[in-house]
């Protein structure tokens, strides 16, 4: 996968928007102003994305691409280096699951909000 895919990807959900709210080659993704994801538009090609804390531990061991969330909670964080060891489906499952963490652990009014978002579409 590469950046191209990753971002119209991750733009593909509902009430998805993107900024560079760190610097300037951080882009970040945001799901109702709330982080589900960040990536580097330079170097080699990263994501860190948000997992519950056993299967963040699972993947590291299954993965080599797989690590501790750089300059986040590692408890809850991988990065995932984009290398092509990984199939673009396993990552568009991996971001699923760190847009979904994201949103479960919203306010009952943002998640209605969601649901609003997901009407007007």
């Amino acid at each position: 996968m590469n950046i191209e895919e990753l971002r119209e990807y991750c733009l593909s959900k509902i009430a998805v928007s993107e900024g560079f709210p760190f610097d300037e080659e951080t882009l970040v993704f945001k799901v109702l102003d709330k982080m589900f994801l960040l990536t580097n538009i330079t170097g080699e090609l990263r994501m860190n994305v948000k997992c519950e804390p056993e299967k963040a531990i699972e993947l590291r061991e299954a993965y080599s691409s797989v690590l501790p969330g750089y300059h986040m909670n590692k408890k809850y964080w991988n990065t995932v280096v984009l290398d092509g060891s990984v199939s673009n489906q396993q990552i568009e499952e991996w971001i699923d699951d760190s847009y979904d963490q994201v949103v479960n652990k919203m306010t009952k009014t943002k998640q209605n909000e969601l649901r609003n978002w997901k009407q007007i579409k």
